[in-house]
């Protein structure tokens, strides 16, 4: 349960978005809007980074299992974080506060504050960008595609998705900080005999 401060805040929060969730969320009257957010909502619970992943060995042989599993370790640390915020902060969804708002795509939980999808993605996109600068940059629009889609399907205020790619990045950076260079060393002095 929140505080009463936490709580009086998302209140506060919730009703400078509104406005703006709600313009956004009427987009979901176009069906192809619709139907692509559902797609790039449904990929980013992670089917895709999980098919990256995986994909990296065969793509990167020299570097690519390190970076998997860095890229396996910083997303276990992106979901402990964004579970253990979700349930402290407890903040409702905007379709859930808001009639007005539609759910556009059934939500893997209930609250709202981080964007889980976009912290992922987020870190994910950072470690790339840290480790395989090209292949950070072919994320790139899918990363930005799910961000969007978290606030036109009406699951995350703005403010959500902003907190989820700042936490996310952080993560990603501290993975990429602490964990890289021993991981890469580690895989080159196997792979060298």
């Amino acid at each position: 349960m929140p505080s009463p401060r936490v709580s009086r805040f998302f209140d506060q929060v919730d009703q400078a978005e509104f406005a703006f969730c709600r313009r956004i969320n009427r987009s979901l009257r176009f069906r192809p809007v619709t139907t692509l957010f559902k797609v790039v909502s449904r990929l980013g619970d992670g089917w895709l980074w999980y098919l990256l992943i995986l994909s990296l060995p065969l793509i990167h042989p020299d570097e690519g299992l390190a970076i998997a599993l860095l890229m396996t370790g910083a997303g276990l640390t992106c979901t402990l974080a964004y579970k253990y915020l979700k349930r402290t902060l407890v903040r409702e969804r905007p379709f859930t506060s808001f009639p007005a708002i539609h759910c556009g795509i059934p939500p893997l939980d209930r609250y709202s504050f981080p964007s889980g999808h976009t912290l992922h993605a987020a870190c994910f996109t950072i470690v790339l960008a840290l480790t395989l600068p090209a292949l950070a940059l072919a994320v790139l629009p899918f990363t930005l595609a799910v961000a969007a889609s978290r606030v036109v399907l009406g699951l995350h205020y703005p403010s959500d998705v902003l907190a989820g790619a700042v936490i996310g990045g952080v993560i990603g950076l501290a993975w990429v900080s602490l964990g890289a260079g021993p991981l890469l060393a580690i895989f080159a002095a196997a792979t060298a005999g």
